[in-house]
C-alpha cells in the first residue's frame, strides 16, 4: 500500500501541523498538511457540523488572505473527523504555515455572524454547522497546540520507528 497516512503511527500521533505529502505538477510543487486537531483513538472526534464549519471559515480565511489566496489550492476535512487537509502550492515545511495556520484558526475561534456561503443555493448541507462548538475547538487548538506548537506538533511519527 503507498498511501502516506497508512504508514504514520496513529497510536503516537499528537495534535499538530504535519507534511502530508509532496506533489510535483509541472515545474511546481503541491504541499498537503494534515492540520491535526484531535489525536486519533485518544479523543472524541469533531462532530460534522463542526467540521462542516471550519471548512467553510477556513476557506474563506485563506482565499481571502492577501498571501496565501493565491497559494491556497485545497481546504477539507479528514474522513476521521480528526482535522483537517490544506493544500497550498509551493515545497513547504510545517514551519512556513503555522503562522497563517495560528492566525487563521484565532480568525475562527473569533468568528461572529453568519457562516460564509452556508445557504441552501451555496452549499450541499448548508443546515449541518454549529458555529459556537467550531469557535470552542478552534480557541483550544490555537491554546493548547498553535501558541506554542513544538517539533513533535510538526513531524510525524512513522510505524516502526
Amino acid at each position: 500500500m503507498d498511501v502516506t497516512s497508512f504508514g504514520i503511527d496513529h497510536d503516537r500521533l499528537l495534535r499538530g501541523i504535519y507534511v502530508s505529502r509532496k506533489d510535483t505538477v509541472g515545474n511546481g510543487v503541491l504541499t498537503t498538511f494534515d492540520i491535526r486537531m484531535k489525536e486519533p483513538n485518544r479523543e472524541m472526534v469533531m462532530d460534522t457540523s463542526v467540521m462542516h464549519t471550519i471548512e467553510h471559515l477556513m476557506a474563506v480565511y485563506l482565499r481571502e488572505h492577501p498571501v496565501w489566496a493565491e497559494k491556497t489550492i485545497y481546504v477539507g476535512p479528514m474522513g476521521c473527523r480528526t482535522g483537517m487537509y490544506v493544500i497550498f502550492k509551493g515545497d513547504l515545511e510545517s514551519a512556513d504555515v503555522a503562522e497563517i495556520m495560528k492566525e487563521c484558526y484565532q480568525y475562527m475561534a473569533d468568528f461572529e455572524g453568519e457562516i460564509p456561503a452556508a445557504k441552501s443555493e451555496m452549499c450541499g448541507n448548508y443546515l449541518d454547522h454549529n458555529l459556537g462548538i467550531t469557535k470552542i475547538e478552534c480557541q483550544k487548538f490555537v491554546d493548547e497546540v498553535l501558541t506554542d506548537i513544538k517539533e513533535e506538533n510538526m513531524v510525524y511519527p512513522r510505524q516502526n520507528g
